[in-house]
């Protein structure tokens, strides 16, 4: 990893730089495979499945003896802890229930609000060389919970034609609704159009490569809302001489291992600390499965050193991370004051792989900066505010004038009558 003492603010854009191409080099493949799939329906599925995935599907959506046969394959160790998982993660998400809220903003005009939940949406899953069924936990529960009617999953195929059992457990087990076995930009596209097998819905969830985050992009220009625009892992743990740099290290490679272009920053006030976490990430890297994408995601990390805790959090609201692990004596500072964060864990005993599975909190969370303006996944981004108002005779005489005045006054004559015609019709 690149060490880095004391950067002046000038240099902050460039050093924190991810390492993520640029929509221009990837979005004309994806405007292709998104006008074969408009075109051509579940055959352009195929066609890239076995173009993307190596294998030639016969169906595309998994029958339910392939569910059984996955839930069998599963451990019952896994399924206890994925049972815990949900139970935390449905908690947490059902707190965030909110009733309706009324308010007469006039004497005879009453205003209120009520949430309705999006009727169909699509997630995302992906497998390749990671099944992350535990995202299926972090879209399907607060789908459930919202209320929406059909929920749609894509995950892609192994070289057999399979989606991991895991995957096809969890799913099962909280209620999705229907699965296809279709991955990357084809999966969007189907989920954008619908084909002859996978349904047209109008949100789209969940996390992917760089492939995957321009496809939902570009969904957006076809109608269909997107939950974020989502893409590589990435981690900032901000630590000084209070952290274990054991901890510290684990943390930056559990998200280096996500993919080759996550990237992971400590930043920190000790230059101690992070000679001890450089020597303790070697140690640990060399005992990694996936030792060959942690390495890659390290080429793209950053260690630096800031001299004092304001400055450092500035550039940590600058950078904007999905992940911010806080691991200092004065946590309380960066906590009160941290603006652009996806999701935050808090001291030495709070790993992010906490939030990723098991503690309650959603783990699909905006990349790349998005955390200065999106919020990460929750009950709330499953449904929609819907106002409504009812005004009385007494109501529409109070607030009345004053349309016709503002109506009058920005030359929309049609919107002063609507008022005016009552207005006579009340005297």
């Amino acid at each position: 990893m690149k060490k880095i003492y004391n950067p002046i603010p000038s240099k902050w854009s460039s050093i924190l730089e991810r390492p993520t191409k640029t929509v221009s080099d990837i979005e004309s493949t994806v405007e292709e495979v998104f006008t074969d799939v408009q075109n051509n329906g579940d055959n352009a599925i195929r066609n890239y499945t076995q173009r993307f995935d190596n294998v030639t599907l016969e169906t595309i959506l998994v029958s339910s003896h392939e569910i059984e046969e996955a839930s069998s394959l599963v451990s019952e160790d896994l399924k206890k802890a994925i049972q815990l998982a949900k139970g935390n993660i449905e908690r947490f998400h059902e707190a965030q229930k909110t009733t309706r809220i009324f308010v007469e903003t006039a004497p005879g005009v009453s205003c209120w609000q009520e949430k309705r939940p999006i009727q169909k949406v699509g997630l995302y899953i992906p497998g390749g060389t990671a099944p992350l069924f535990s995202t299926i936990l972090m879209l399907v529960i607060p789908a459930k919970i919202a209320g929406c009617e059909e929920i749609v999953l894509c995950s892609p195929p192994n070289n057999e034609g399979k989606i991991n059992p895991a995957i096809l457990y969890t799913a099962h087990l909280c209620g999705v609704t229907k699965i296809c076995k279709v991955g990357g930009i084809q999966a969007i596209a189907g989920m954008c159009f619908g084909t002859e097998t996978i349904p047209k819905v109008y949100k789209v969830f969940g996390p992917g490569n760089q492939f995957v985050t321009v496809a939902k992009q570009l969904a957006t220009k076809h109608g269909i809302a997107i939950d974020m625009p989502a893409g590589p892992s990435e981690l900032l743990v901000v630590a000084d001489d209070t952290a274990n740099p054991e901890f510290v290290a684990s943390d930056l490679l559990s998200q280096a291992e996500h993919g080759k272009d996550s990237q992971v920053i400590l930043v920190s006030t000790s230059k101690k600390l992070i000679e001890q976490t450089e020597i303790a990430i070697e140690k640990q890297l060399a005992q990694l499965p996936r030792i060959e994408i942690a390495t890659a995601a390290i080429q793209n990390s950053k260690l630096i050193y800031i001299e004092n805790d304001t400055i450092a959090l500035d550039l940590i609201n600058e950078y904007g991370p999905e992940h911010f692990i806080v691991c200092v004596k004065n946590e309380d500072f960066y906590i009160n004051n941290i603006i652009n964060a996806g999701s935050v864990f808090i001291g030495n005993y709070t790993p992010e792989s906490a939030g990723d599975y098991a503690s309650g909190t959603n783990h699909t969370l905006p990349t790349n900066g998005y955390a200065k303006n999106y919020s990460g996944v929750n009950l709330d981004t499953f449904m929609k505010s819907m106002t409504f108002q009812k005004i009385s005779k007494t109501g529409i005489q109070h607030i009345g004038n004053a349309i016709e005045l503002m109506a009058e006054a920005e030359g929309l004559q049609a919107h002063k009558n609507a008022v005016t015609l009552r207005l006579k019709d009340i005297k």
